[in-house]
């Protein structure tokens, strides 16, 4: 029987950046694919490449070579609208810094993808909150949270929609052991119900409950 065609296709993948004389290979040559019921974890020390590799396969950078598909359209190398369109369509992305709009409320910032896309349910987005611990702080502004509080916001931000792809940047920073379950438990459901997440930490724990781990170490697999 032949499998389902991947959700996310990478080929191949380059990304350098320059300052002055001096040349970072962040990406080289890397390639992977996302299929719907598959939790797939990142892991690699700071400067592996884990950050650039979401960027770029969110379409929020542009690879210098190789190709990003995303449901079999092409998206690497696209102009900004067409991109953009893709990740609305496609794409749930939570990164490190930039996922919550100041003025916003929690609970507005959660609903607000949602609203755009005519997908918007206050009452999911409550639930969704309530989940990851943060059903006392739907009021609140992002300059009110901890750290902690303001990646499970931004976890929630990514997924209320109902995207096919997660693609998240330490999704757990900054929490407890329960809590980094009770975040783990939100993602492999919403795994387990027919998408697919790709996660980048330095959580083991995170680790544990994922179908697949890859390592990245200076741009490329660990096991090349």
């Amino acid at each position: 029987m032949t499998s389902p065609a991947p959700l996310l296709q990478a080929t191949d993948l380059y990304r350098f950046y320059h300052v002055g004389d001096d040349e970072t290979r962040a990406l080289r040559g890397v390639g992977l694919e996302l299929r719907a019921g598959e939790l797939t974890v990142l892991l690699g020390s700071s400067g592996s490449g884990k950050s650039t590799l979401l960027t770029c396969l969110a379409g929020l950078d542009d690879p210098d070579g190789g190709q990003i598909q995303i449901a079999g359209t092409r998206l690497s190398r696209r102009s900004e609208g067409v991109r953009a369109r893709l990740r609305a369509e496609h794409l749930g992305i939570m990164l490190q810094s930039g996922n919550l709009i100041p003025h916003l409320s929690v609970l507005d910032n959660v609903r607000l993808t949602g609203q755009l896309l005519g997908r918007d349910s206050e009452d999911a987005a409550r639930r969704l909150l309530e989940r990851l611990g943060l059903g006392e702080r739907l009021s609140a502004f992002p300059s009110q949270l901890s750290g902690g509080e303001t990646a499970r916001v931004a976890l929630a931000a990514a997924l209320a929609h109902g995207p096919q792809i997660l693609l998240a940047d330490e999704p757990t920073a900054e929490v407890d052991a329960d809590t980094e379950d009770r975040v783990a438990a939100v993602i492999t459901e919403y795994v387990h119900a027919g998408h697919c997440a790709l996660i980048a930490t330095h959580s083991a724990r995170l680790a544990g409950h994922a179908d697949r781990v890859l390592k990245l170490k200076d741009g490329r697999w660990q096991d090349e």
